[in-house]
């Protein structure tokens, strides 16, 4: 079935209202599985799927581009100032020549599998991702970053995302992930950062686990690690590495459960721990990375 949008621009292109789970059209949203979804070339780059009103958004506002839109005719209202703000869409709150696709929410269960109760989804193309070095020279507004995140080898998509959420809280100005780490652009990654996936600079670094190229950007390597040598992290906060004027700090957090490798911590320049209490021995990887970046911010 199809209507025409209410827009107020002449000859509007018309919106697809779904009939069938098995409609053709929808291939990014019922035949992908998540590695394909992150692989799959239909230009030069892969898709990526945003979930929820304000997850879209962000990636709108972030200059992402979407492939199609998909929702419950009841969130098209409110989600047509997204739809006419993206790329591709031609201001048009129809979509122009982006898809926009309708659904009753049973119908939605069955076509991805799930209930969309966040309101919408959209496949989007993933951007081409920056070198490591443009991307740190590039970061606050052209001045450079100062401090940055390393994501060593997280496996659990959820603390990808909660990662992401306290870097763009609590100023962090750029992450860095790298090869084996869990896709931030994993669709419960996108959800559980709230979006500030699009909002915190980041690339991947290749050749991980050496850290040169952040050493020759100015950057002190402290590893997040439980060693016996770690210093407590107040303790490093408050040393020249962090508070001289021009410091440059890369924090690097390791996967769930083992931590950092071993490498990693002997390549660092400092290895920093959290304090514990209660009997405590450590805290989850997300948990760290959030009172790390506020112990490390940049105070000026």
């Amino acid at each position: 079935m199809l209507f025409r949008s209410p827009s107020a621009q002449p000859a509007p292109v018309v919106i697809i209202e779904l009939a069938d789970a098995a409609d053709e059209r929808l291939a990014d949203y019922t035949r992908l599985t998540d590695v394909a979804l992150r692989r799959r070339l239909e230009t030069e780059r892969g898709l990526y799927m945003a979930e929820s009103t304000k997850v879209i958004a962000r990636a709108v506002e972030a200059g992402h581009a979407p492939r199609s839109f998909l929702m419950a005719r009841r969130w098209y209202a409110s989600m047509r100032p997204v739809i006419a703000a993206a790329a591709g869409c031609g201001g048009r709150d129809d979509g122009g020549d982006v898809p926009v696709f309708l659904a009753e929410e049973d119908l939605l269960r069955a076509i991805t599998g799930f209930h969309l109760h966040r309101g919408a989804l959209a496949a989007m193309h993933r951007p081409e991702l920056a070198a490591v070095a443009e991307l740190l020279a590039s970061a606050r507004g052209g001045a450079g970053a100062r401090r940055i995140a390393v994501l060593e080898d997280l496996v659990d998509h959820t603390n990808v995302g909660a990662a992401f959420r306290s870097a763009a809280a609590l100023g962090v100005d750029a992450v860095l992930v790298a090869p084996r780490c869990a896709d931030p652009l994993y669709r419960r990654s996108v959800r559980v950062s709230m979006g500030t996936v699009f909002q915190v600079p980041w690339t991947r670094i290749n050749a991980w686990p050496d850290p040169g190229e952040l050493r020759r950007a100015g950057f002190t390597v402290a590893a997040l690690a439980l060693s016996e040598d770690a210093v407590d992290l107040d303790d490093f906060a408050a040393s020249p590495a962090c508070t001289a004027p021009d410091s440059r700090v890369a924090v690097v957090l390791g996967t769930e459960g083992d931590g950092l490798a071993a490498r990693t911590i002997a390549a660092a320049d400092a290895v920093v721990r959290i304090p514990m209490a209660g009997g405590v021995d450590s805290l989850n990887v997300a948990a760290a990375a959030a009172v790390a970046f506020w112990a490390l911010r940049v105070r000026e």
